[in-house]
């Protein structure tokens, strides 16, 4: 986990009672889970396998053990899991650095709390040795602190990242905005007791209580995320 905490005595907390942001990062900020889909069907052809296209709901959002272990089981591939995990991020490494398409509105969300101070933390499931390469394109700075899912002892269903996340920048779980875009992601971040935006991605996502769901990150700037803890 990396952290350069800023104090939070800062103009983005007068007035309002939002503390933090939390963004995931795969789907939400960079458009790269259909890249881990197509690594998993490209990693499971060379071993003699088809992938289901409806596999990719079950997959999709879920820590790299969960994900790989459900296909070697659905597909019976003599692989074992550490292996399959060394190729998948091999292979998905080798697709961001040759593109890393940021979802539409990420750049401008991310200068916008970075412009007002907004205590932000990237919070994903993937492994560090992908959020570092990631954060070399959006850009470290926007974030005070980042969690991978290989540092936690439970990832994403549990609310395990979104705690330490929160923990990190010394602020209210519940004073503070997930932004999300798969229900596993989405769960998570409420069992922690956060606030939640949903994106989705892959896989619709209704909403509920303390979950709002938007269909873009245009839709969504620092009044918007003020607002899901105001309640305006």
């Amino acid at each position: 986990m990396t952290s350069t905490v800023p104090a939070l005595g800062t103009r983005t907390a007068e007035g309002s009672a939002l503390q933090a942001v939390l963004l995931d990062m795969d789907g939400t900020l960079v458009d790269t889970e259909g890249f881990w889909w197509d690594v998993e069907v490209e990693v499971f052809a060379a071993l003699g396998h088809a992938l289901d296209d409806s596999w990719r709901h079950v997959v999709v959002g879920g820590p790299m053990t969960r994900s790989a272990g459900f296909l070697i089981e659905a597909t019976g591939a003599d692989i074992s899991l550490a292996e399959l995990t060394v190729r998948l991020n091999q292979g998905f490494e080798d697709r961001i650095d040759q593109a890393l398409p940021l979802m539409p509105g990420a750049a401008r969300l991310l200068a916008e709390l970075y412009e007002y101070e907004v205590p932000t933390a990237l919070v994903s499931a993937s492994h560090r040795r992908i959020i570092d390469r990631v954060l070399t394109s959006l850009g470290s700075q926007h974030f005070a602190l980042s969690v991978a899912g290989d540092e936690v002892r439970r990832t994403k269903p549990h609310p395990d990242p979104y705690l330490v996340a929160a923990a990190g920048l010394g602020v209210d779980p519940a004073r503070c905005a997930v932004v999300e875009d798969t229900a596993t992601g989405v769960a998570a971040a409420e069992a922690a007791g956060c606030h939640v935006v949903a994106v989705p991605s892959v896989a619709p996502i209704t909403p509920a209580e303390r979950r709002t769901v938007v269909n873009s990150l245009e839709q969504v700037d620092l009044a918007f995320l003020r607002g899901l803890i105001t309640g305006r």
